[in-house]
C-alpha cells in the first residue's frame, strides 16, 4: 500500500507527481528545488542559498511524512555545474551532521526553472 504525502510547508508539486510517497516503511521524496513555499518564488542568491532552501523543503516534506533528516538513507543531488559541488556540500553537511546517508551527485544539462541544484531522497518512515 502506498500513501501520498503533501504539505503546504514545501512547494506544491506541479504536474503529475507528488511531493512524496510512503511505501513499505520508506518515504520517497520527489526532487526539491529552491522555491520558497510561502511566496512561490525561486530564492535569490547562488548555490548556497538554493541548497539551503532545497534542504528546508525536504525537511518539511519529511516532517509531513512523519520522518526527518536523520532517517534519510539515500540522496541524489543534481547540479547544474559540478563547480558548485564544494559550496553545495558545505550546506549539505550542515543539515546531515551525523550518520550521513548514501549519496550520488551528478552534473546535469538543465534543471527546472534553470535552478542550480535539485535534491531527492529516500528515508525511513
Amino acid at each position: 500500500m502506498k500513501r501520498i504525502v503533501s504539505t503546504t510547508d514545501a512547494p506544491s508539486a506541479p504536474g503529475l507527481f507528488n511531493q512524496a510517497i510512503i511505501a513499505n516503511g520508506f518515504v520517497f521524496c520527489s526532487g526539491q528545488i529552491a522555491i520558497d513555499a510561502a511566496t512561490g518564488e525561486l530564492v535569490a542568491g547562488g548555490i548556497v542559498e538554493q541548497t539551503e532552501r532545497v534542504l528546508l523543503n525536504i525537511t518539511a516534506v519529511l516532517k509531513a511524512a512523519g520522518s526527518r533528516l536523520d532517517k534519510v538513507v539515500k540522496t541524489t543531488v543534481f547540479l547544474k555545474s559540478m563547480d558548485d559541488f564544494k559550496a553545495m556540500n558545505g550546506v549539505y553537511t550542515s543539515f546531515f551532521t551525523e550518520n550521513q546517508p548514501a549519496r550520488a551527485a551528478v552534473e546535469v544539462a538543465c534543471l527546472p526553472l534553470d535552478v542550480m541544484v535539485e535534491i531527492e531522497c529516500i528515508a525511513l518512515e
